[in-house]
């Protein structure tokens, strides 16, 4: 574990290789999963106003599932999460012509329809944050059947998974946290490279 000003991560966010492969995952981390996707309180405006400005282009199964069963479950003591279709795809995923499930809502600032990008746990992904005592507390959730892809992906072509967050984890912390965090994760491959030499 090391510390970015009152953030802990594990070791194995610096050292990790990632980069998403959707042509091989298939937007997999949209639709598998447990739950969905974490949402903060301050998120749930800007996601409701999404569902009001994307809800023609969604599936029909999804604008059924929010109509009756709301579009956030949970609640302020338990968390926040976005509503899934039979405990599947997240509602705002679509498909694109080759079957790879697409967030409307990314799709939408992409094409600058929508001036907000996506939920932060979904930006962050696979990284998951936990809010403990005023800490923010970050792990790699390796999931295989997620993030094999983009691990081969990652290690094929040199990229580290703290590179290629660099947006969300800026987004989240700031330039200026971003770039200790950067300098951290370099020092600790370093550290480790020398070590597997001696």
């Amino acid at each position: 574990m090391f510390k970015i000003q009152n953030t802990i991560l594990s070791d194995d966010i610096a050292t990790a290789k990632f980069a998403c492969d959707l042509p091989r995952c298939h937007g997999a981390c949209c639709v598998v999963g447990d739950a969905g996707a974490p949402v903060a309180a301050g998120e749930i405006a800007v996601l409701k106003k999404a569902y009001r400005q994307l809800k023609e282009k969604l599936r029909a199964r999804a604008r059924e599932v929010v109509e009756k069963e709301g579009l956030i479950w949970g609640n302020n003591q338990q968390g926040y999460e976005l509503a899934c279709t039979d405990e599947r795809e997240c509602v705002f995923v679509t498909y694109d012509d080759d079957g790879i499930a697409r967030c409307a809502i990314q799709k939408a600032f992409m094409e600058g329809e929508f001036n907000w990008e996506k939920p932060l746990s979904c930006h962050l992904f696979p990284i998951r944050l936990k809010r403990i005592a005023g800490m923010d507390y970050a792990n790699f959730e390796y999931v295989p059947k997620l993030c094999s892809a983009a691990c081969d992906k990652g290690d094929r072509e040199g990229i580290y998974l703290s590179d290629f967050l660099e947006k969300p984890l800026s987004r989240r912390y700031g330039s200026e946290w971003y770039e200790e965090f950067a300098r951290r994760c370099r020092e600790i491959r370093t550290q480790k490279r020398e070590a597997a030499t001696i």
